[in-house]
């Protein structure tokens, strides 16, 4: 293949990324018409995402494909336990429940992780590397809309202490996607499921939409 592997990835999964987080639901939480509850919400989603993907993480460790993605720093479970207990208190997990796209998208990532770890690459993919860089939107809105201190509680999930120099951390992650380990039909496939992985988080946007309907 003559594109780089990281180009290929970003550039064949743009229209499904771009409907995502178009999604008239994220559109009225950044545009201020939904109040913390809707935000609130939205955390506990990304909860049972981001457990799936790091509860599967350590058996992959020495994985030749996925493991080179394991990197604890990315890591985020802990962050959003810390947010969820600002933000719903510290019974947080009493009554907690996914969404039924949420859970379609958690057992597709846990699947991946046990079956495919290829499969767990275009999932790991599509959600830190967003959270690097569009996820920094979403935490300056949030600090904006509900005076959340900068990387204090409510918004620590999108705070990667222990990666300093961002723009640099992305950069090597793209050198470790132009050198995964796979042939050019298992790129193709992995491409395939960064594209579902969109989908998964369109999904669940449009139930949260659902949920809290837009303003009139």
């Amino acid at each position: 293949m003559d594109t780089p592997f990281s180009t290929l990835i970003r550039t064949a999964s743009h229209e499904q990324h771009t409907q995502a987080e178009t999604s008239s639901f994220m559109g009225d939480l950044l545009g201020g018409r939904l109040g913390l509850d809707a935000y609130a919400r939205y955390t506990e989603q990304l909860w049972f995402v981001y457990r799936a993907l790091e509860e599967g993480a350590e058996a992959l460790c020495a994985d030749p494909v996925a493991g080179p993605f394991v990197q604890p720093e990315l890591f985020r479970t802990t962050a959003l336990a810390q947010d969820l207990a600002h933000l719903r208190g510290p019974g947080w997990r009493v009554g907690l429940s996914p969404l039924p796209a949420t859970a379609a998208y958690a057992a597709r990532v846990a699947e991946c992780a046990r079956d495919w770890p290829a499969g767990y690459v275009a999932h790991h993919y599509t959600r830190y590397l967003g959270d690097l860089s569009g996820g920094q939107i979403i935490r300056d809105k949030a600090e904006r809309a509900w005076g959340f201190s900068r990387k204090g509680d409510g918004v620590r999930f999108y705070v990667f202490d222990d990666i300093p120099n961002p723009a640099a951390f992305k950069r090597a992650y793209r050198e470790l996607l132009d050198g995964v380990n796979a042939d050019d039909l298992e790129k193709q496939r992995i491409v395939d499921e960064c594209k579902h992985a969109f989908a998964y988080n369109s999904a669940v946007f449009q139930q949260l939409g659902g949920e809290f309907p837009l303003s009139a």
